[in-house]
């Protein structure tokens, strides 16, 4: 029986140390471990698919949290049945002891790790939607205090009211004011509108 470790952060700015020294906590070896910086929306990852590869009837995989697999209840419940019915291989989540496949054979024993399966998938897409709900929130709120969420805008060049009047007057076309201000097309017709020199 081979013995894995599945690591997965969601950008690659994001830190996968404690999931790692999980890991290594219970002897599982770095070359068994494998790490994905990649948002969970699916299972298209290159660590998570050279793993499977791996992967052979009667190995144990260990993860540090069910939302480790994906990031919603349909997505979480597939993944553990495809590893454990059509891989055959033995699932563990650290976090939750009851989550392991290894024990708990029997009719009582099947019935609690699925129903702890199900309220723990369920968990982990009820909070990422809360998330969500916040993020949303916080920007809402940010805008409505006139907070300007995202990039800084880019500023105009110093000759912008030049071009403006050479554009209005047919000295350049839309396309050359475009190019020579530096401005999106979109961001300088916004600019132009705020600034009253075309309608809205």
């Amino acid at each position: 029986m081979a013995v894995y470790g599945y690591v997965r952060v969601s950008a690659a700015d994001q830190n996968e140390e404690r999931q790692t020294l999980a890991m290594r906590g219970i002897k599982i070896p770095p070359e068994g471990i494998f790490t994905d910086k990649q948002s969970g929306k699916d299972f298209n990852r290159p660590a998570y698919k050279a793993l499977i590869k791996k992967l052979e009837p009667g190995d144990l995989l260990y993860i540090k949290s069910i939302d480790r697999l994906g990031r919603d209840y349909e997505e979480i419940q597939s993944q553990w049945r495809f590893l454990t019915k059509k891989c055959g291989v033995h699932v563990a989540v650290i976090d939750m002891p009851l989550l392991d496949t290894r024990g708990g054979k029997d009719l009582m024993g099947t019935f609690i790790a699925d129903i702890v399966l199900q309220i723990l998938s369920f968990v982990a897409q009820s909070e990422r939607e809360n998330i969500r709900a916040r993020q949303s929130e916080g920007i809402a709120a940010a805008r409505t205090r006139g907070i300007h969420m995202g990039r800084p805008a880019k500023p105009p060049p110093e000759n912008f009211a030049e071009l403006t009047h050479r554009w209005k007057h047919g000295a350049l076309t839309t396309e050359e004011f475009t190019h020579q201000t530096g401005l999106a097309r979109a961001t300088l017709f916004r600019r132009l509108r705020e600034m009253k020199i075309i309608g809205a």
